[in-house]
Order: structure tokens, then C-alpha cells, then sequence
């Protein structure tokens, strides 16, 4: 793999790292306290009413590694309030922010009044699979010793820190599991936060569009602040978002200010979308290539005002048109306060089911017979984008590339035709077309490399197994 630019690690970093700032003026430090504590209660209220995991697990393993030192636990004060499925974190007296779970909705940081929707279940019709049972309800335990030995090594831990906290392991090779595993307090139903898996699956969604002739990707993006004549934004186009060419000036470094960027984003702003569309442009669209966020909350906001314009409208939809048919079962794709949702670093679903969301990309988007992407959407997807570092596609990385990346991915065994979504803290979906396999792995990994290296060895370990 690579050292992919993942947003959602930069988001936390810095939504952490804006407390610790100090000889700042007083409303920069309370823009700060507020980012911190939102992502906290984010963080928090997603794991407990989404994962249902246990709260001091998540702190502990999520949160805590952020932080210089453990004196800083003291500071911020977390209280979870089950019956109205809130958390609300403060820290030193400057800040408080309160995040709300949502049923079929996910968590939301509330920063004032509460959105009038209060969630969406029982509202979401069932749609039959296309895709037929990749295994039965037990875990499948391989009968091969070399996939067994594989999923050792993928939940080995190293002898010095940090920790690679491997989650779930999740193989399919011809339409069947072969191999899976999970960590404790994990199962085959469990929710798992994606992060910037969440763009894959934007990408997808805008393909359907696509198909259905209400969208093109070579149209200028439908933003209606972008329409003056006089406006340079409105030479941007949905494939410029698709590939990250949009030239919109952005922050998704560690460094520069937080408050231009992904962080605010995420914990501050009430209308995500609307504050992305407002950056203003850094390079001519098309000439240059730059990891943002905010390229994919504006192509969430497109994708919600094509298909009716509210929260229930884009949820009907993405049920509809992709997670059904895919018999996706445990998903949850939040929305922020406007109902758009939050493409950029925010859907959970069991590995299983992103497991299946991977298999649309195995056979150009037919499943069960059905077109679900436009004839070609799969290769349009992972061809590469000029100029990407490490091999970008349109919402995949890639390995159909020469850049040093790529290469150093061949360079581990993984064929030249796969290509993969990739999320903060190792959240990472391998598909190889010409082996029909999909290998995903999810943690919670804070090494430098969110455990990359150890997704290329498991994959290269279940190619020698599937090829005896």
C-alpha cells in the first residue's frame, strides 16, 4: 500500500491536536475547544449507538492515542446518556459539544437546535438481494492452513508499539467467504466505521446517477453558488470532484489551518457541503491533483438534490439503488444537519457487507444479472488520474499506474489490475478482478502506515493459497 493522504486521520489529528494550541486569542481557542469536543462526541456517540461497543474501548483505542499524554483525560469530561443516546464531552470549562444518535441516521454533532428529522427507521423499504449468500451466520473458520495462517499474521501484534488492533478480516473468492476473523467484542453483524471508504461508495452512487441519465460526469458540477458567469468555480466538474482536480483551496495536511479545512468541516459546520462549496479555487480546475474532502460533501449535496433533495429522499435511494441489491444489511450512512450525507469520512457497515460492496466492482457492476453501474463505470473508476500521487483513481486508489506507489504495491505480489478503497486507521477493501477476490480489513491502527504493509502481505498470502 502506500502513505496514502487519509482524511479521516488528519481530521482527528487536528481535531485533537486545536485543543493542545496555547497563547491563542480567546475565539480561536473556543473554535478550537469546540472541533476537539465534537469529534470526541462523534467518535464516542458512533461507537456506543452504532457499533455498540463498549465506550472505554473506543476512548481508549480511538481517542486516547491522540492525545501527547494521559494528564489530558482529566480535561475532557465525557458523560454517554443512553435513554436519550447522547454524548456530550467538555474540556477545561471552554467548550461543550453534544452529539445525537439517529435511527438509520447514524450520530450527529448538534451545535444549537436539533435537525426536525429524528431518524429514518422502519421507513426504508426491504429490497431483495441480487447478490447471492456469501456464507451462513457462523464466522468461517478456513479449512485451508495457509489462509489460516494468513489471518494469523493479519491479527498478529508487533513486539513494540503501536498497536495494529486488527478488527475483522474478511476473504471472498468466487462469490463465497473463505476465510474471516474478528477481534473481540466484533462480530458478522457489527457496524464498523469505514471512513474514506465512505468516498468509494459516493463514487458508486454518482455512477447510478449516471447510468440513469440524470447525471454526467463531464457536466459542470450543479452548484447553484458557482453559477455566476463571473465565477471561475463553475468551469469545475463532476469528474474534477470524482478525481480530486477540482483546484479548490483545502486543508487535509497535518499542517496550515483548521479551520479552512476537513476538522471544521466534520464537528463545526452545520451545512458540510455548503461550507466545501464555499472554499475558493487554489489552481485552474483539471490542473492539478490535491487529496480533499470537500470535494466529496459537494458530490454528497449532488447526489441528495438529485434525487429529491431530503434526507429521506437520498436514504431511499442509496437503499434502493446500491445497499439492497447488495444485500448490505448492517449499514449506516449518516447525514449531517441539512440531510446530506456525509460522504466524505462517515459510513459503518459490517466487514461482511463491505466486503459485498467490493464485489460490485468485480464483474463492471453486474450483479445477479442486473446492471447496477454504467457499462465501463468499473474501469473509469480505477484508471488513473494525472498527476495523482500514489495511484488515485475516481473515489479508489489504484494500481493501474506507474507512480511509485503502485509500483511498491506490485512490488508485494498484489496484481496490476486491483485497485482499493482506503479509510483512516486501516479501513482498507482490496479488489482483483482477474482473480475474483475481494480481501477487506478493518482496525484500529494508529501506525504510521494504518497497517498498509499488512493488508499487502494479506492479500499476497491469500493469493498463494487460492493459486495451489
Amino acid at each position: 500500500m502506500d502513505r496514502s493522504p487519509l482524511p479521516g486521520r488528519l481530521v482527528t489529528l487536528l481535531a485533537v491536536a486545536a485543543i493542545l494550541v496555547s497563547g491563542a486569542a480567546c475565539s480561536t481557542t473556543w473554535r478550537n475547544a469546540r472541533i476537539g469536543t465534537g469529534f470526541i462526541s462523534y467518535t464516542l456517540c458512533t461507537g456506543v449507538f452504532v457499533s455498540k461497543l463498549d465506550p472505554a474501548e473506543v476512548y481508549t483505542e480511538t481517542i486516547k492515542p491522540l492525545l501527547p499524554s494521559s494528564v489530558f483525560d482529566w480535561i475532557f469530561r465525557r458523560h454517554i446518556d443512553v435513554a436519550a443516546r447522547q454524548v456530550r464531552t467538555t474540556v477545561a470549562g471552554l467548550a461543550e459539544s453534544r452529539a445525537i444518535h439517529r435511527d438509520g441516521m447514524g450520530c450527529l454533532v448538534v451545535h444549537g437546535a436539533e435537525p426536525a428529522e429524528t431518524g429514518v427507521a422502519g421507513d426504508l423499504q426491504p429490497v431483495r438481494s441480487l447478490l447471492a449468500e456469501i456464507a451462513g451466520p457462523e464466522v468461517v473458520e478456513p479449512s485451508d492452513e495457509r489462509l489460516r495462517t494468513a489471518l494469523d499474521r493479519a491479527f498478529a501484534e508487533p513486539s513494540d508499539t503501536p498497536s495494529r488492533r486488527t478488527k475483522a478480516v474478511v476473504v471472498v473468492h468466487a462469490g463465497r467467504v473463505i476465510a474471516e476473523r474478528y477481534a473481540r467484542s466484533y462480530g458478522v453483524e457489527t457496524p464498523v466505521p469505514g471512513y474514506s471508504d465512505t468516498k468509494s461508495v459516493i463514487s458508486a452512487l454518482i455512477g447510478i446517477l449516471v447510468r440513469d441519465g440524470r447525471l454526467s460526469v463531464a457536466q459542470p458540477a450543479p452548484v447553484p453558488g458557482w453559477r455566476d458567469a463571473d465565477d471561475p468555480r463553475g468551469a469545475i466538474t463532476i469528474e474534477h470532484l470524482l478525481r480530486m482536480t477540482s483546484g479548490l483551496a483545502w486543508e487535509e495536511t497535518l499542517t496550515g489551518d483548521p479551520f479552512l479545512s476537513d476538522t471544521r468541516m466534520s464537528f463545526v459546520e452545520r451545512d458540510m457541503a455548503a461550507f466545501a462549496e464555499g472554499a475558493p479555487l487554489a489552481t485552474a480546475p483539471g490542473a492539478t491533483w490535491m487529496y480533499n474532502s470537500g470535494n466529496t460533501m459537494i458530490l454528497s449535496r449532488i447526489i441528495r438534490d438529485a434525487v429529491g433533495g431530503g434526507a429521506r429522499d437520498v436514504l431511499r435511494f442509496a437503499h434502493r439503488e446500491l445497499f439492497g441489491p447488495l444485500g448490505m444489511r448492517n449499514v449506516t450512512l449518516p447525514l449531517d444537519a441539512t440531510g446530506t450525507p456525509v460522504g466524505s469520512r462517515a459510513m459503518l457497515a459490517s466487514a461482511r457487507d463491505w466486503a459485498r460492496f467490493g464485489m460490485l466492482y468485480l464483474n463492471d457492476g453486474v450483479v445477479g444479472g442486473r446492471r447496477i453501474l454504467p457499462e465501463g463505470w468499473v474501469q473509469y473508476s480505477s484508471a488513473p488520474t494525472p498527476g495523482a500521487r500514489l495511484g488515485y483513481g475516481a473515489g479508489f486508489w489504484t494500481n493501474f499506474d506507474l507512480v511509485p506507489g503502485a509500483a511498491r504495491r506490485r512490488g508485494w505480489g498484489m496484481p496490476a489490475d486491483s485497485f482499493y478503497a482506503s479509510g483512516w486507521l486501516g479501513q482498507i477493501i482490496v479488489m482483483v478482478p482477474s482473480e475474483q477476490l475481494v480481501a477487506a480489513r478493518f482496525g484500529v491502527s494508529h501506525n504510521p502506515l494504518a497497517d498498509h504493509d499488512g493488508v499487502l502481505r494479506l492479500v499476497a498470502d491469500v493469493l498463494a493459497a487460492i493459486k495451489k
